[in-house]
């Protein structure tokens, strides 16, 4: 069990990375802990693509559809302890927890941004 300053330790962690981040992707994370649909989607481009562990969700309907099935449904906010620089690519490390089997689960988050927007996002274990 952490004690309450082990916890404000790892919530400012957090804050700093988001702070860290470029807008579109601090938004989405911002979003996230919200649990709030729309502002998640916002950031991304129409034509944007998920690849959730091997799934596709192609443009903002399959991706809201995706949020709201796998995300909102179970209550998975992702908290981001690490950003990296990778072959063009953002990549963004934490752990995700929430109401579903194993929680938390630590994720990769790979962004590509084209125009202020997030065009890529591939998501792994």
């Amino acid at each position: 069990m952490q004690t309450k300053s082990e916890s404000d330790t790892k919530q400012r962690g957090t804050q700093a990375v988001v702070a860290s981040l470029p807008k579109p992707i601090a938004d989405f994370v911002e979003a996230n802990a919200r649990l709030d649909v729309d502002g998640m989607l916002k950031p991304f481009a129409a034509d944007a693509l998920i690849v959730d562990n091997g799934h596709r969700h192609a443009g903002l309907p399959e991706i809201r559809t995706l949020f709201e099935d796998e995300v909102v449904a179970v209550k998975a906010i992702f908290t981001p302890d690490s950003v990296r620089q990778e072959n063009g690519k953002i990549v963004v490390e934490g752990p995700a927890h929430g109401d579903f089997k194993g929680s938390p689960i630590r994720f990769t988050y790979d962004f590509t941004l084209e125009n202020d927007a997030i065009q890529t996002l591939e998501i792994t274990l």
